[in-house]
């Protein structure tokens, strides 16, 4: 079964880009012949090669138009590579623009990057090194390259892209990734026919398994890189982590992989993705790739062979990080079971029998917002649920208490639910989200089950479901690294469809993507001592304050409100032992923190100095070892 990964950065603005002013010419333009005497466009970009001067090169193969490059500019380089020190040769894949000619029929396009290779390591304007870049269906073809493993490739650098194939990849849960294949037709590859007719996992999604993935055929080192918000991210960990340890025994100890803050098109973007913003983030995949390449293809001492293995930018801290492995060393598993009120806290529930219930209607499905999308007119990367999917009566919220300490998680969550309906079929669909201190619920990675694979996607494994019967599912979710800082709160959003990520299920049992009769279903989500739903979350811990309604804790009044150069707190018990207040601006940033004793009140009374503070909105916590309360304060003056 054929794979295509699409770049999905180049969109609509690319049609106005081709008839833009060139921003760089080729040096030349060429048709190189491959083995079965067809022929590849090729353009060729090279510094100046007066007196004989010869030059690494790296090769990118597109299916998304060579030309395309002359109007935005080369990667790595931009308008110029005169002092770039490298030469860049671009190919359109057979059967695409300049190689249109050249078609055949389920060809080996890593034939292709083999022939290229050579053909370059041939002229006498490279010294025999090439190297290889690319994003998305541009980095699968280098996997394919490396596979044929040609005499002069030297490295390569794969972005958000794997080589393997899976059933999972398609039907995430045993469900029809419906925007993702709407995409890949649109722009002509003709995918969702082969697809939809291999619903279950069956003997070709076997073979197709088997021969993408190839890890001991790797013979050159790779600088993976990803992104938190791409939709590749399984197969990228997957991968790295196998050639880490299965390609050449020479080759092991030099892969490294980049993570970071990115959607599948955003990786070299302005530091926006979604409605969060890392400035900090910008640059580092172009820097990183140039540092594989200087000490891979000119030898240079840069160091790049001591690095850490992975660098991954941890979301929340907004910081970059090392590990030798991953998931890293300092976070274990955590449970933590969702309840009827719609908390979620660490200890199982007591009472039996207790569930919460939603009705899901394939009319009206929860839309999706953000996440890891391809489809054009869709949102890609971190998105505020609480508007548009929370609001509705068809999706549970289930939230953590105000965290009193950053909880760090890296790796994989799972979410386990119990659950039942009063149809043959239905779907359960997740949403991990981090809730700002504004309220804001910021996405960040959904899942989804359909029920009648529960037990596995082989035709043998799939059944009915019977109404009113409780089943137990899992949803994983990618891995992720991202820290939930103090204040913040943990959410997940549970419902039946998330559309049109995921195809909307009719509810009725019968045959899937095709017109039929489409019921409204009754589904409850279990949240008892015999049922206890719940995610398992790889996090340094669970540091959450007392819930705002816990009987044993004082009640605390601020006044005035808004404030102007102090606010005064009013305790209704006056407190026994030391405590902290701290007040924290709505970015999470900690702006005031002082520890007090009950000498410091005057008559249950303490006043608060507000002196050095901006104009603005912010956070009052009050917290001892006992409890924790928070209360929003504004500042006039």
């Amino acid at each position: 079964m054929k794979k295509i990964i699409i770049y999905f950065a180049i969109n609509l603005v690319f049609i106005f880009q081709l008839f833009s002013q060139e921003l760089i010419q080729p040096v030349f333009v060429d048709s190189v012949v491959m083995r079965d005497g067809r022929k590849l466009a090729v353009d060729v970009y090279l510094p100046d090669t007066s007196g004989g001067a010869a030059y690494p090169v790296i090769l990118v193969q597109t299916p998304y138009n060579r030309l395309h490059y002359r109007t935005i500019g080369l990667p790595l380089f931009g308008a110029s590579i005169s002092t770039a020190h490298y030469g860049m040769v671009i190919a359109d894949w057979r059967c695409f623009y300049g190689s249109s000619g050249a078609c055949a029929g389920n060809y080996d396009r890593g034939k292709d990057g083999y022939d290229l290779v050579e053909w370059i390591a041939a002229q006498s304007w490279c010294d025999g090194k090439v190297g290889t870049w690319g994003l998305s269906a541009l980095g699968q073809i280098q996997f394919m390259t490396a596979r044929k493993r040609p005499p002069h490739l030297i490295c390569c650098v794969p972005l958000v892209s794997g080589p393997q194939t899976n059933y999972t990849e398609y039907y995430p849960g045993g469900d029809y990734r419906t925007e993702y294949l709407q995409q890949l037709d649109a722009l002509g590859f003709g995918m969702s026919p082969i697809v939809l007719a291999h619903q279950v996992y069956d003997l070709s999604w076997a073979y197709s398994e088997l021969v993408t993935n190839y890890p001991d055929s790797v013979n050159v080192p790779m600088l993976m890189i990803g992104g938190w918000y791409d939709h590749n991210i399984n197969v990228m960990m997957d991968f790295f982590s196998e050639i880490r340890q299965s390609s050449y025994a020479n080759v092991r100890d030099k892969h490294r992989l980049l993570m970071g803050p990115w959607t599948h098109g955003g990786i070299n973007n302005s530091g926006q993705e979604g409605e969060l913003y890392y400035p900090n983030a910008v640059g580092w995949a172009d820097s990183l790739a140039l540092m594989h390449f200087d000490h891979y293809l000119r030898s240079i001492p840069n160091s790049w062979g001591n690095s850490p293995y992975i660098q991954y930018y941890q979301m929340g801290e907004n910081t970059w990080q090392n590990a030798a492995s991953w998931p890293p060393a300092g976070v274990s598993n955590h449970t933590l079971y969702f309840y009827e009120d719609g908390s979620i806290m660490q200890d199982i529930p007591q009472n039996a029998g207790i569930f919460k219930q939603f009705v899901y209607d394939p009319h009206d499905p929860s839309p999706t917002i953000g996440g890891c999308t391809l489809r054009t007119d869709l949102e890609q990367g971190p998105y505020n649920q609480a508007l548009l999917v929370e609001s509705r009566s068809d999706v549970l919220t289930f939230t953590s208490n105000t965290l009193i300490s950053n909880v760090v998680m890296k790796g994989k969550c799972s979410i386990h639910l119990f659950v039942s309906s009063d149809r043959k079929d239905t779907d359960f669909s997740v949403r991990l989200t981090d809730v700002y201190p504004d309220n804001r619920s910021m996405l960040l990675s959904d899942g989804i089950a359909r029920m009648r694979f529960r037990d596995g996607y082989t035709a043998a494994d799939t059944s009915c479901m019977i109404p009113g019967q409780v089943y137990e599912i899992v949803i994983d979710l990618p891995d992720v690294a991202i820290t939930f800082l103090a204040w913040h709160r943990i959410r997940v959003d549970v419902s039946s469809s998330d559309y049109p990520r995921f195809d909307s299920n009719l509810n009725n049992g019968g045959p899937m993507y095709t017109a039929g009769d489409t019921l409204t279903a009754t589904n409850n989500v279990f949240v008892s001592s015999d049922h206890a739903s719940y995610i398992q979350m790889p996090i340094n811990g669970f540091y959450v304050g007392i819930s705002e309604t816990s009987l044993n804790k004082p009640e605390i009044s601020i006044y005035p409100n808004p404030a102007g150069d102090f606010i005064g707190l009013e305790f209704s018990v006056r407190p026994k032992i030391g405590f902290v207040v701290k007040i924290v601006d709505l970015n999470g940033k900690m702006v005031f923190v002082r520890d007090f004793c009950p000498d410091d009140l005057n008559a249950d009374c303490l006043n608060i100095p507000l002196s050095g503070l901006a104009k603005g909105v912010y956070h009052l916590v009050v917290s001892d070892q006992n409890f924790s309360s928070m209360k929003e304060i504004i500042i006039m003056k």
